[in-house]
């Protein structure tokens, strides 16, 4: 029998997870930042790509999109991974992103949105007792995330930079 291994795509704003032996990826990472948890032990795991770091920036929007945010994104991804099977004391997280790609005259904060994603996903991680086990974040490039539930292996692929995996 042949395995047939798929590469889940998350688009911007959105999530989804995958178990073995599938993998889950999502590109244009620029200040957004791509949030995997995963659970080694039941070989499962899920991606969130987030936009922007907090939900109240919706300003009463009726129906948010939950993965547009970090504090609504990673809190919605693990609701789905412990539904899913995994063990919410087990679930690790690796992050990417949160670049500043463009440079500001101003110092304002909240042209600081790469930053500001980093923060509050880390926040949220905190908030939810999931260890932060390795990140590539900050810098002023792109990057394009996969990650493999099988060996727990996150691969970045930074603009103008290569691979490496973490």
């Amino acid at each position: 029998m042949v395995d047939t291994k798929m590469v889940v795509k998350v688009g911007i704003a959105d999530l989804n997870i995958v178990r073995i032996p599938d993998t889950i990826r999502t590109s244009g990472l620029g200040s957004c930042v791509g949030a995997v948890l995963y659970d080694e032990t039941a070989k499962i795991a899920g991606m969130v790509h987030v936009m922007l770091p907090d939900s109240q920036l919706a300003k009463g929007d009726i129906a948010i999109n939950k993965a547009k945010f970090a504090d609504t994104g990673v809190q919605e991804l693990m609701r789905i991974l412990v539904e899913a099977g995994a063990s919410k004391y087990r679930i690790k997280a690796k992050i990417a992103g949160g670049a500043q790609m463009f440079q500001f005259s101003s110092k304002s904060e909240l042209m600081r949105i790469g930053p500001r994603n980093v923060e509050a996903v880390k926040k949220e991680l905190k908030l939810l007792h999931i260890r932060l086990v390795a990140e590539d974040t900050g810098g002023n490039s792109g990057r394009t995330i996969e990650f493999d539930p099988e060996t727990s292996i996150l691969q970045v692929r930074t603009v103008n930079k290569g691979t490496s995996e973490i």
